[in-house]
């Protein structure tokens, strides 16, 4: 996602998270740009007029991420893996609030890309339906639908992955198939 080394942000997150000061004003800014591509890639799957700027889903999770006073921030994928989570978490209140008003109004629509199956790249997923998919996904594999929240809305890869949550590479992406495989059945159009 950056071109700075991930060592040197994790090591200025433990540097300045070691005497229990908050570490945003200033990690914020080593990793801005990598938070507005992340945002800008959430919103470039969004619908045409959708109201949300890629900086005001920034600002937002900025907002959001300040409020995490309890997190000992690890290393920059967990960073991110939380920024990406209340990025979704800010994009489905919005879908939400605007289905709401629209009383069944068009849904929101994201293409899940490779992410479900790699044979259909265009594929337009509701992102509530996505989200109460992933719901389901955590009360039967909590691991799994972390690892989908971190590659799918992290924008990890398999490593970054694998180093967020502890586990390795190889048990990552035999997670992340089948929860992909699990996603893509439960998504799918009923016949």
């Amino acid at each position: 996602m950056t071109d700075q080394p991930s060592g040197d942000f994790t090591r200025l997150l433990q540097e300045l998270g070691e005497d229990g000061r908050d570490v945003l004003p200033e990690a914020l800014p080593r990793i801005y740009q990598d938070l507005r591509r992340l945002a800008a890639h959430y919103l470039g799957r969004e619908r045409a007029d959708h109201t949300l700027q890629p900086t005001a889903l920034v600002h937002e999770a900025y907002l959001r991420l300040a409020d995490q006073d309890r997190v000992r921030w690890r290393n920059r994928s967990h960073f991110i893996g939380v920024a990406a989570q209340l990025m979704r978490r800010i994009l489905v209140d919005h879908a939400r609030a605007h289905h709401a008003g629209k009383r069944g109004g068009h849904d929101t629509r994201i293409p899940l890309d490779d992410a479900i199956e790699p044979a259909a790249p265009d594929r337009g997923v509701d992102l509530l339906a996505l989200d109460d998919a992933l719901v389901r996904l955590a009360a039967i594999d909590a691991r799994q639908a972390r690892i989908v929240d971190l590659r799918y809305f992290g924008g990890l890869n398999i490593d970054e992955t694998a180093d967020a949550i502890g586990l390795s590479p190889a048990t990552v992406k035999r997670e992340w198939q089948m929860a992909r495989a699990w996603l893509y059945r439960e998504l799918a159009p009923s016949s």
